[in-house]
């Protein structure tokens, strides 16, 4: 009986590790899915680098408030699967909120992003935003607008001083 007890809690610690390591967390209700579905969503998934598992929730929430999370609580309820991204952010939110779409027996129902409790609006905002590269992309085109004005005022200044001379 203790090493049925001794697992739990291993069990509850190993959430609760990967609750406060994560960057963001999503909790889905995957009720619905099948088995292709489900098969095709942990590909999408694992080739972003996010670990996506399915607790028992008793479980669960006793590893939330181990993680200061008790508000993630009301939504351990029912058949749920948990997302956790170490590295990216927006990577689960996106992945699910897209797969989602596609399949509406999937149903996100809140999630964790940097500690804080979302709301499952607050995570399908978050899937809207650009990906990493796409806001660095999008910074480094507007660190470069005022370079590239520069050059073409400079250009035209040449061009004009040139017509003026011939």
């Amino acid at each position: 009986m203790s090493s049925v007890i001794d697992q739990k809690k291993q069990i509850v610690t190993e959430i609760t590790d990967k609750l406060k390591a994560s960057q963001s967390t999503v909790v889905v209700d995957y009720r619905g899915l099948s088995v292709a579905e489900v098969t095709e969503l942990r590909k999408q998934l694992r080739e972003a680098g996010v670990e996506f598992k399915v607790y028992k929730n008793t479980l669960s929430r006793r590893a939330a408030e181990a993680a200061e999370l008790a508000g993630l609580n009301e939504a351990l309820t029912g058949p749920n699967a948990i997302a956790f991204s170490v590295e990216d952010v927006i990577a689960p939110a996106k992945i699910l909120n897209d797969f989602a779409k596609k399949n509406e027996a999937l149903e996100i129902k809140a999630g964790v992003i940097e500690g804080n409790v979302a709301t499952a609006e607050e995570i399908k905002a978050l899937a809207e935003l650009p990906s990493r590269e796409g806001l660095l992309s999008m910074l480094l085109s507007v660190l470069q607008a005022p370079i590239r004005n520069l050059a073409l005022a400079t250009k035209a200044v040449a061009d004009q001083k040139e017509e003026q001379g011939a």
